[in-house]
């Protein structure tokens, strides 16, 4: 089976991507491969009463499909070259922030419209932050919410399905370089293509070092983000979110000089479990319909990790992690914060009786057992320091879990066009270890889409 353009991942490096082909080039003809369900069949069986805990599905509905990862992760597109990824250091930063824009135009036109865009331009907040030693990264964001996001994909889905052709549940076992272009096999087939364009995500790392080794392709290796999710009432944050919605908050460690930064805010969300390959971790998202959202935020106090010789596995570090939390509670460890200060777990008792109400079942227990030492300190002084922002953030009953770990793929050699050393064989999104949002790999699938264009197939 013979197709111009075949694209491997439907997340939204490659849905913008097929996006942008189709709509210039109707005549072409493409194909996308997705290891995980179509959309519609993207439903985590978790359900808080009858299943409270991940119970390992073949495919994870809340990383894999329709949407990729990022399609229950609150639906929030910063605009910025200040965090997400290093997209503008390939293409220029007015080209990206122009294709992230065009995104969100795109967006709009697919069911976003009537959401809010938020700013950090001329936020006082940022001036209250350097008074403490904190700094807000300026950003424009666009907060469709889990459930607008969901909407928007569909709408996409429904037009790209007139003109491109999708094979779910099919993963990608390999690729080969052909005389005429490119060769990929799947369990049962193999299909060729002109061109290809890899767009995998995070949860595709293992795979994409794979083919990078098999083809030759060069990579670096890149960080590991490890921390925690804090929750607590949604009053304590509320005159930061009302205002800006998601802020970036970056703090300098006086013990270690380390950076801890907050990432993923979500304003009246929930915690919930997200499975990557096989590793139990967490994460959040909230909704834009109120009827959905809840009495507390949550957001992520993360550390960058990286690595220098001899060591190279950042990925498998931050999994060895991750894995001790598993081993000892079961899967995600809830901890108040201050049973941590005290030096003592957190009991089922103890939970329960705190103020914070938990939004994610997960086991009382220790996170001064699973988190190494420095990044643990690490995370106490942010809590301190975001305090002096935000009172009541280092208050007793507000809640950590663990681990939350960001796992990003080894940066891929690619060009200003995100081509590899094959010609034709393009590799964007998360996946190439170049973007780490949603507004970034979308962009890259849009630049990457005009590309091939203009050199013309």
């Amino acid at each position: 089976m013979n197709y111009d353009i075949i694209i491997i991942g439907a997340g939204p490096g490659g849905i913008f991507s097929a996006y942008e082909l189709s709509a210039q080039r109707p005549d072409l003809k493409i194909a996308v491969f997705e290891a995980g369900h179509a959309l519609h069949k993207r439903n985590c069986p978790i359900d808080g009463e009858k299943i409270k805990t991940c119970i390992g599905c073949k495919s994870c509905s809340i990383m894999s499909g329709f949407g990729g990862a990022g399609a229950f992760s609150d639906g929030k597109y910063n605009i910025t070259n200040d965090f997400g990824g290093t997209l503008h250091e390939y293409i220029g930063k007015k080209k990206a922030l122009d294709l992230m824009k065009y995104v969100d135009e795109i967006n709009m036109r697919y069911g976003g419209e009537g959401t809010k865009l938020y700013t950090t331009a001329g936020s006082a907040f940022g001036t209250e932050c350097i008074r403490h030693d904190l700094h807000l990264l300026n950003a424009s964001v666009r907060h469709l919410g889990t459930d607008i996001n969901y909407v928007v994909l569909e709408n996409l889905f429904a037009e790209l399905d007139k003109k491109v052709e999708f094979f779910f549940d099919t993963p990608v076992e390999n690729i080969s370089v052909t005389e005429g272009g490119y060769e990929i096999k799947c369990k049962d087939a193999f299909y060729t293509c002109k061109k290809c364009i890899v767009s995998v995500g995070r949860i595709g790392s293992k795979w994409m070092e794979k083919v990078c080794g098999e083809l030759g392709i060069p990579t670096n290796s890149n960080r590991v983000d490890i921390g925690v999710r804090v929750e607590l009432p949604a009053e304590v944050f509320a005159h930061i979110t009302d205002e800006l919605y998601e802020s970036k908050i970056v703090y300098r460690t006086e013990k270690y000089g380390d950076r801890v930064r907050t990432f993923c805010m979500n304003p009246r969300g929930a915690v919930v479990n997200e499975n990557t390959n096989g590793i139990i971790t967490v994460n959040g998202h909230s909704y834009e319909d109120p009827a959905k959202q809840t009495d507390n935020t949550n957001f992520a106090l993360l550390v960058a990790k990286h690595f220098s010789e001899p060591f190279k596995d950042s990925n498998g570090y931050g999994e060895s992690i991750a894995r001790l939390s598993n081993m000892l509670g079961g899967g995600v460890i809830v901890q108040r914060f201050g049973d941590l200060i005290r030096g003592q777990r957190s009991t089922v008792n103890r939970i329960e009786e705190a103020f914070t109400t938990p939004t994610l079942k997960a086991t009382p227990g220790d996170l001064s057992l699973v988190l190494p030492k420095r990044i643990l300190d690490g995370i106490i002084e942010m809590i301190y320091a975001l305090d002096k922002v935000a009172p009541g953030t280092a208050n007793d009953d507000t809640l950590l879990y663990g681990v939350e770990v960001k796992f990003y793929n080894m940066e891929v050699n690619v060009d200003e066009n995100l081509e590899s050393c094959h010609k034709g064989l393009y590799i964007i999104g998360d996946g190439s270890g170049i973007t780490h949002s949603l507004s970034h790999a979308s962009a890259s699938g849009v630049h990457v889409a005009r590309n091939i264009l203009h050199c013309g197939i």
